[in-house]
């Protein structure tokens, strides 16, 4: 991830999320699944609700950057889960043979990208994180970032090498910092001294 930053920064985030809001209800809900499980729209447009486990909120994607295509189960927000299944109908939905299977953003690739794209305008993010990849850029910085184990996030991305996920260890700026200063905690705390051994009361 050299040169240019090509994922959100925490705050660019907040501010992506923040602008999704304004979008109307599908559209948001695409943006917010996106921002929350580092899809790649593509697959993201394959989602029917079949593809979701409602009570233990998770989502089963089909990976589509491999050779053999292969299926992946990412956790979701218990909030955005109940979001989706209040616009969509989820629960009813599974129950109809037809409807378990339709698609829930029935749109093209060009409407997903334009929709990533307005919210990030509107959120006054610009270059090369500005688009659908700086948001998956953003969930692998963030998952190591917040400490998630490195396999578990290639895991959640799909990626088939975890040298492919490595690459989101290279992060700059704050993330760096913020990932130098949760290591420097815990040295600290494996650096504190020991409390000293209670004393006996009774006499040798």
């Amino acid at each position: 991830m050299r040169g240019a930053r090509k994922y959100l920064n925490a705050e660019e985030r907040t501010r992506f999320l923040a602008a999704v809001a304004d979008l109307p209800r599908d559209h948001a809900l695409f943006a917010l699944t996106i921002a929350w499980t580092g899809a790649r729209p593509s697959e993201l447009l394959e989602v029917t609700p079949a593809s979701f486990q409602i009570e233990p909120c998770i989502l089963t994607l089909r990976t589509l950057k491999r050779r053999r295509h292969a299926m992946r189960e990412l956790p979701l927000p218990p909030t955005l889960m109940r979001d989706l299944d209040d616009a969509f109908g989820l629960a009813a939905s599974q129950r109809d043979p037809e409807g378990a299977h339709a698609r829930l953003w029935p749109w093209c690739r060009q409407t997903a990208w334009r929709t990533i794209k307005h919210s990030m305008a509107a959120a006054g993010i610009v270059g090369a994180a500005a688009c659908p990849r700086g948001l998956r850029h953003a969930f692998g910085v963030g998952t190591l970032q917040a400490g998630i184990p490195i396999n578990m996030t290639q895991k959640w991305l799909g990626h088939s090498r975890l040298t492919t996920t490595a690459i989101y260890a290279d992060a700059c700026g704050e993330e760096e910092r913020a990932i130098f200063s949760r290591w420097c905690k815990s040295i600290s705390a494996d650096a504190a001294p020991a409390s000293p051994p209670e004393l006996s009361s009774e006499a040798p």
